[in-house]
């Protein structure tokens, strides 16, 4: 199965622990920080328009997850405690973001280092 394909069963918001839980029809299933959901939002705002436009966003360590919102059948908008509630997350989206969450995550971190920003803002 192809992440194009992927279908979520089980979608769990875990306030306390800052983390989305999504089980897929495939058998996987990932754990999201809030943060590195709020950090690569597929919002135009942060992925902007060309790759060439995203912007790196600091400061999100301690971001929480209000509420999700269904998009369709495709999927979910996540509002964040900091009032970003731009970005539509496709299936196919939090799919790969899960599959390559640790590659995703370690170029984040190197990111914000390289432009001297901080995860707590």
């Amino acid at each position: 199965m192809s992440e194009a394909e992927a279908w979520p069963v089980e979608i769990r918001v875990h306030r306390e622990e800052r983390r989305l839980g999504i089980d897929f029809d495939d058998g996987r299933s990932f754990s999201y920080p809030a943060e590195l959901l709020r950090v690569e939002s597929p919002s135009a705002e942060v992925q902007g328009h060309t790759p060439s436009q995203k912007v790196t966003v600091g400061g999100k360590r301690r971001v929480g997850i209000v509420r999700l919102e269904p998009v369709g059948n495709y999927a979910v908008r996540i509002v964040f405690d900091d009032g970003h509630s731009t970005g539509i997350y496709s299936w196919s989206w939090l799919y790969r973001l899960g599959a390559e969450q640790a590659t995703i995550w370690a170029a984040y971190l190197a990111e914000i280092e390289r432009q001297g920003l901080s995860r707590d803002g």
